[in-house]
């Protein structure tokens, strides 16, 4: 991770309720910049119990909040450098929810390979430790 920055996050009323209550899945989502604006693609937020008609689809496309100039900052360095936006965590800063997104470098195929021999090695390894102990 080379950056961090923070977002607001444009919700209705029965998310920020399920937000409250715990009921969020940052995993696999990702952002994208369109037209000039910052979006957060696949996070999963759970409908509200209570709010039967107001829930909206759980995966819908949600606009992030920053400044204009921090967003073509951004674009220039996911166009040229190759780099990628990855939300980090979602946190209420007084009662506004704000995003923490990170510019992220991806793996190389060498890397992922270097960490599933490093993984396997260490399971052979536990593996006979277990059988030893036995």
């Amino acid at each position: 991770m080379l950056e961090t920055y923070e977002a607001g996050i444009e919700l209705v009323g029965t998310e920020v309720k399920s937000i409250r209550s715990g009921n969020v899945n940052l995993k696999d989502s990702w952002c994208s910049i369109d037209r000039g604006e910052l979006f957060l693609r696949d996070m999963h937020i759970s409908p509200y119990e209570k709010g039967n008609l107001f829930n909206r689809d759980p995966r819908r496309v949600r606009k992030l909040l920053m400044h204009k100039r921090e967003i073509m900052k951004l674009f220039g360095l996911l166009k040229t450098q190759g780099l990628t936006l990855i939300p980090l965590s979602l946190y209420f800063k007084d009662s506004r929810v704000k995003v923490q997104i990170g510019l992220c470098k991806g793996k190389k195929l060498y890397d992922k390979r270097e960490d599933a021999a490093i993984k396997s090695a260490n399971r052979d390894i536990d593996r006979a430790v277990k059988t030893r102990n036995q």
